[in-house]
């Protein structure tokens, strides 16, 4: 029998033998196989195990216990959100209670970098006193972030999004994924993207500030495009011994409001790219900037379950993780004018998807 016998915290996750049970909606009271939920314990969705509680005893109960040390200072952590308000993309999606692609893949990179990680879809997490003990959170998320909106898990509240703007600010990392740069739209945001194709610089939503740019729109006929990547920093982590260009099929987004201090890594090359997103100069694709005292990283790369497995792209983004968490050194020295001059150019609107 599991029993808990206080309150749990407003959230937790521990790891054994660096495995993971995901706990959905509910805390889950065995006894004699039967399973149960208890109105006085919170409902965040995260991950538990067993390490995490003290055992009484010879007896077969146990108590969760939170140690003050939870996070331990031996070890820094990366707290995975994966929240879809909007599109909910295939490597995010948690399926018969199993993590998803990305919790998986980077889970596998914190076990071999030594970091650890917490994935959740849950925005009340922002709130909490535990995530101020995070060294760095990664966004893999869609829509309007403060809105429940499509996946139907909680939303980040106005105040939990101005916390995490204060906190990276402050030093804690970010690191955002494909579509992180599909969050927090600067408003209004119609039906019909128009407002996606004007440029609004400083009067962006902070989020997209922070991130260092913003989706406007991705090819439709065909979704997926090989192009070539231009490496503009080969001395960035993860992309050691890397010879630029490196072809790649994606789904490749075009992005706008680039803010002007960005250390670019990667940009696009979009010549002979079919569609009208593309018809625009290269532009960013991977950068690097820093946000007051925090690091911040952003690739376009990893709408594919097939980027989650390929090593050009975990390298890419193990360095940047490691980096946010400031593990490894890079010099994010401003590059944006003199790799991409055409940054700027938004491309022609066309009706396309999303």
């Amino acid at each position: 029998m599991w029993s808990y016998t206080k309150r749990l915290p407003d959230v937790f996750v521990s790891y054994l033998r660096g495995e993971s049970t995901p706990i959905l909606n509910l805390v889950q009271i065995r006894e004699d196989d039967r399973r149960y939920t208890s109105d006085d314990c919170v409902t965040m969705k995260v991950y538990l195990n067993r390490r995490s509680f003290l055992l009484a005893g010879t007896g077969l109960s146990a108590t969760f216990v939170l140690p003050k040390n939870f996070f331990g200072s031996h070890k820094k952590s990366l707290l995975v959100f994966t929240k879809s308000s909007g599109f909910e993309h295939d490597v995010v999606k948690t399926i018969d209670g199993h993590p998803s692609l990305v919790d998986n893949a980077v889970t596998a990179l914190g076990k071999k970098y030594g970091f650890e990680v917490m994935p959740s879809k849950d925005g009340r997490i922002f709130d909490s006193k535990e995530f101020h003990d995070f060294g760095a959170v990664l966004f893999y998320t869609s829509g309007y972030l403060t809105n429940v909106g499509k996946d139907g898990n909680p939303a980040m509240t106005p105040q939990g999004k101005k916390t995490l703007l204060d906190a990276i600010n402050n030093g804690i990392g970010f690191v955002g994924i494909h579509a992180s740069t599909d969050s927090f739209h600067t408003l209004p945001d119609p039906d019909d993207r128009s407002n996606r194709y004007i440029a609004h610089g400083e009067q962006s939503d902070p989020f997209i500030h922070m991130q260092g740019g913003e989706f406007i729109i991705h090819g439709s006929t065909p979704r997926l495009q090989a192009a070539k990547v231009i490496v503009n920093d080969p001395g960035f982590p993860g992309l050691e011994g890397v010879t630029s260009p490196v072809n790649y099929t994606q789904e490749w987004y075009s992005l706008k409001d680039f803010t002007p201090d960005l250390h670019v890594i990667l940009t696009l090359d979009t010549h002979g790219m079919t569609g009208e997103p593309y018809q625009r100069p290269p532009y960013p694709v991977t950068w690097a900037r820093m946000q007051g005292k925090g690091h911040v990283f952003y690739t376009a790369i990893g709408d594919r379950p097939e980027d989650w497995t390929d090593p050009f792209f975990l390298n890419l983004l193990a360095g940047g993780i490691r980096w946010t968490l400031g593990d490894v050194a890079a010099s994010p020295s401003k590059n944006l004018v003199q790799v991409a001059p055409g940054y700027a150019v938004i491309p022609p609107r066309a009706g396309q998807e999303r």
